[in-house]
């Protein structure tokens, strides 16, 4: 049975977007205002959104149920495929106490608590954002940071801010390109927008996380690290998104920070050393272990992020791809059609779901953590398998709610939901420039992807801006850099984070710490947006 997108069920758009919105308002409430473990959030913003969409979209209880369950297989993989093996990872060098050394080779360099949150949070997971994405560098820094000591809920929330800054070219560039894709619009042209509006935050990121872990004051403290951490990423970020392409300007930025920081480092020092309230003074910290037994510990992450860097190459890609396995998913491939003015003419809603087993990249975290174990001292397959077998267990409440929230996303995309929101921000005329990064911000909290969220409403952003006389580039560019500012409080991410960090069940919580930071992000980029559509034109390439 063929059926055609609706999207104005109600008669009246705003009110069909207010009803659209009821499934986000339930999963608000219950994770800001409840503060309910976030399996319970995505039942009941789940079941919202298929309810809503059979009852009042008209949509097929089959499609509806096909929607939902499809939604769950990609929450399943690619993304939990992800996170499990990162925190498998993270677990062995606990249990084998190569952690510990990790933990202290780090204290060596500074034992501050802000620089480590510069370099482990912002640099180092900007380098797997660039090279993986889909959750994988929140999953690795906040299991890190926990590690170090950091207090667990402000260890996820700063990872989440953190990851604001190279979400747009995430993954060697993928929303970038899917932009382009969907829009027929010019690559390059889309990366030099989106890299005249990403550096602006970036260069404010590095002291937004010092001050949210230590306040105004004690990040003033640090503020020549800061600078050098903001001017080294904004900068390498400016020039090779606008120069070179969009495929590196994450891997590029966050190596030219970690050394830039790295080297300032070794001439300054910080005048007093800050730690969380609930730590001890400890005073200077020696260095306890030799230079090789520092670079054995490290191994296994040098290992994952080579791993992770070569799994992004086009060329590895190429090999690795074609051994996919791909399902038509019965009951739903094909059978919704996208409808006027969402697309210029009725197009059929493919359903695929891949298994690309070998080329994905919780794959290539699964092959590094094997690798380890060639490593890791007295550690063998039988101790690693039982770690496997335990990081399963840990993980059985963040599995679901991922797999259910990801139900969520699919259900309000194919039943046209997602598009109806996205119709009524559109109807706002000369106003749009301003609300176009919150119709990608809104993408990303609904599927915890700025790589979907610019597929989703890609086409949208051209043609309403075409229709009000503003450049289509820069609308679909700014669908991706407010996009970023969503990624922090996706209900995705945040499982993703709490599973990292040990927060299972306190989803609602690291939800309410980081919705402020996403809204002011947003707006920011609203505001920035919104003057190079009339006033700052001269800033667009």
């Amino acid at each position: 049975m063929i059926w055609l997108q609706i999207y104005n069920p109600l008669g009246n758009l705003a009110l069909s977007a207010l009803v659209a919105a009821v499934p986000l308002f339930v999963l608000f409430y219950m994770l800001a205002v409840k503060r309910s473990p976030g399996h319970f959030a995505a039942l009941f913003g789940t079941s919202a959104a298929v309810l809503l969409a059979i009852i009042v979209w008209h949509m097929p209880v089959g499609l509806a149920i096909n929607a939902t369950l499809m939604g769950a297989a990609f929450g399943l993989f690619p993304i939990v495929w992800i996170v499990l093996n990162t925190i498998w990872v993270y677990n062995m060098t606990v249990e084998s106490g190569e952690f510990d050394i990790i933990r202290n080779s780090l204290a060596c360099i500074t034992d501050d608590r802000r620089l480590q949150a510069l370099f482990i949070a912002f640099a180092f997971g900007s380098f797997i954002e660039g090279t993986a994405g889909f959750g994988t560098p929140v999953a690795i820094t906040a299991a890190m940071l926990v590690g170090l000591g950091f207090n667990p809920i402000y260890a996820a929330g700063i990872c989440l801010i953190a990851n604001t800054a190279p979400v747009a070219f995430g993954a060697i560039g993928i929303p970038i390109v899917v932009a382009a894709k969907v829009t027929d619009l010019e690559l390059m042209r889309i990366s030099q927008i989106v890299g005249r509006q990403l550096p602006f935050l970036s260069i404010l990121v590095p002291l937004w996380l010092c001050v949210t872990m230590a306040g105004w004051k004690r990040a003033m403290e640090v503020l020549p690290a800061i600078i050098v951490t903001g001017i080294c990423f904004a900068g390498s970020q400016f020039v090779v998104s606008n120069y070179i392409g969009p495929y590196l300007p994450d891997v590029i930025s966050a190596i030219v920070t970690i050394i830039g920081l790295g080297v300032f480092l070794r001439f300054w020092k910080p005048a007093s050393v800050w730690h969380f309230p609930h730590e001890k003074a400890s005073g200077p910290v020696s260095c306890q272990y030799t230079s090789n037994e520092v670079i054995r510990s490290w191994l296994p992450y040098v290992i994952l992020a080579i791993m992770v860097f070569l799994w992004g190459l086009d060329s590895v890609k190429k090999v690795l791809d074609p051994i996919t396995w791909s399902v038509e998913w019965p009951g739903l491939h094909n059978l919704v059609v996208k409808t006027a003015p969402i697309v210029a003419e009725n197009t059929p809603y493919a359903a695929v779901f891949k298994l690309n087993f070998l080329s994905a990249a919780g794959t290539a975290i699964l092959f590094s953590g094997i690798l380890s174990l060639l490593v890791i001292p007295n550690y063998g397959v039988a101790k690693a398998a039982a770690c496997y077998a335990k990081t399963l267990k840990q993980l059985r409440f963040p599995i679901i709610t991922i797999a259910m929230i990801l139900g969520l996303a699919y259900i309000m995309n194919y039943s046209g939901m997602s598009a109806s929101m996205g119709l009524a921000l559109s109807a706002t005329g000369v106003l749009f420039p301003f609300f176009s990064p919150i119709l990608g911000w809104l993408g990303v909290f609904l599927t915890g992807s700025d790589t979907s969220s610019n597929a989703l409403f890609g086409s949208l952003q051209k043609t309403t801006a075409v229709q009000i006389g503003v450049d289509p580039a820069l609308t679909v560019a700014a669908n991706s850099s407010g996009g970023v500012c969503g990624k922090m409080i996706s209900p995705q991410s945040i499982s993703v984070a709490t599973a990292a960090a040990g927060l299972v069940g306190q989803e609602g919580s690291l939800f309410r710490f980081t919705l402020k930071h996403s809204i002011a992000m947003v707006l920011f980029i609203s505001v920035l947006t919104f003057l190079q559509a009339y006033v700052l034109k001269w800033m667009l390439p």
